[in-house]
């Protein structure tokens, strides 16, 4: 019997500096804080709300803690986006740099990539009508 997922709950980030990554994820890319949890009196975990029942965790560096460069098993997390060039623009306005600008991939997605201040990749992604993934989420 296979386990029935429902969606995406949550993405674990580790970041160096929370400012810088608050600044990322709240500033520009406008998820808010939903809420902290602490740990031992110590700041932990900052919960963003992504959409409803939907988060990234944003854990607070430990001293001498490894980040992605030295854990091969993180890839990326994917963002699904309204409109791809309104988002390019946001982003140039912001002045974060913008790794891969957007493209149409073989699903017929528009994507773009950017890194948070971490260097996590993220891709934005622009579902087209005719896609896969469109066509799983109708059926």
């Amino acid at each position: 019997m296979a386990i029935k997922i429902k969606a995406i709950s949550h993405q674990g980030i580790n970041v160096r500096d929370m400012d810088k990554a608050k600044e990322f994820y709240c500033g520009i890319l406008g998820f808010p804080v939903a809420f902290s949890i602490s740990r031992n009196e110590k700041p932990w975990i900052e919960y963003l709300k992504v959409a409803p029942r939907m988060f990234i965790e944003l854990f607070y560096a430990d001293p001498g803690q490894d980040f992605p460069g030295d854990n091969p098993s993180y890839d990326h997390l994917c963002l699904q986006i309204e409109d791809i060039f309104a988002s390019e623009k946001a982003i140039d306005e912001a002045g974060w740099p913008v790794m891969i600008r957007p493209k149409q991939g073989s699903d017929t997605n528009w994507q773009m990539w950017v890194k948070d201040p971490d260097g996590n990749k993220l891709e934005l992604m622009q579902i087209s009508p005719d896609s896969p993934q469109a066509k799983a989420s109708r059926a």
